[in-house]
């Protein structure tokens, strides 16, 4: 029943690929555990069980880890977006597109030209 609960959750973890993951129901309570690959991507799982079970859920107990904390996230750039677009869909601010932009001055010599395909790091802020 709980695991049903949660199923939005595990989905998620899958699409990510979530390395060494693991899901047990034990008294009650779901265990969730895994890798996640950036920061980003454990938020988006934290924002997940949040939005199922509430600020402090008690059904579920999560410990999720991640492999690589030295950037918040890389990113491959798709047709039409801009620094600022990938920004705001970070950081939720465009204007923080210059951060994202002197992360990647080895591969950007000018922040309004980026090309689909380009691996951006999204730096920790």
């Amino acid at each position: 029943m709980i695991k049903a609960k949660y199923q939005s959750v595990l989905d998620l973890g899958e699409k990510l690929n979530i390395q060494d993951g693991d899901v047990r129901e034990e008294g009650g309570q779901l265990k969730v555990w895994g890798t996640a690959a950036t920061p980003y991507e454990k938020n988006l799982l934290w924002d997940e069980i949040k939005k199922v079970g509430g600020e402090s859920p008690a059904d579920i107990m999560a410990d999720i880890k991640v492999a690589d904390d030295s950037v918040y996230h890389r990113h491959t750039v798709a047709s039409g977006e801009s620094l600022s677009k990938i920004a705001k869909h970070y950081y939720k601010d465009p204007m923080k597109y210059q951060a994202i932009f002197e992360a990647n001055t080895d591969i950007l010599k000018n922040p309004d030209m980026i090309h689909p395909g380009q691996e951006l790091v999204i730096p920790n802020l």
